[in-house]
């Protein structure tokens, strides 16, 4: 591999990079939107889309989305151990929700015309 493939290939993963941390954001949003789901619950989802999610990823995702007032959690009672806390999205959070997938369609339409 060239020197100058090398550098393409480094950028065009910084903005790969960029543009699934945005869409994570999205999709952790979007999992959470139809019902209270469980930290495991949301990366399995996630994972079974063949989204590549990080653990560590997820929880301060979940934290700072949460902080932005769009998830809010429950505490579960579980049967194999201590209660967990349950994400869902507010009324903010599934609006969201519907405006950033208007944009994504806008963005799609716009790289289908590209």
């Amino acid at each position: 591999m060239t020197q100058q493939e090398m550098k393409s290939e480094l950028y065009a993963e910084q903005l790969a990079t960029q543009l699934r941390k945005g869409f994570l954001a999205y999709c952790v949003l979007k999992t959470c939107s139809t019902k209270p789901k469980y930290t495991s619950d949301i990366i399995t989802q996630l994972r079974d889309a063949e989204l590549v999610v990080v653990e560590g990823t997820i929880y301060p995702l979940l934290s700072r989305l949460q902080k932005d007032g769009l998830l809010s959690h429950e505490w579960q009672e579980s049967e194999q151990g201590p209660p967990r806390k349950y994400y869902k999205t507010t009324a903010f959070g599934d609006e969201v929700v519907v405006q950033v997938g208007k944009k994504i369609t806008d963005l799609n339409n716009t790289l289908k015309k590209l």
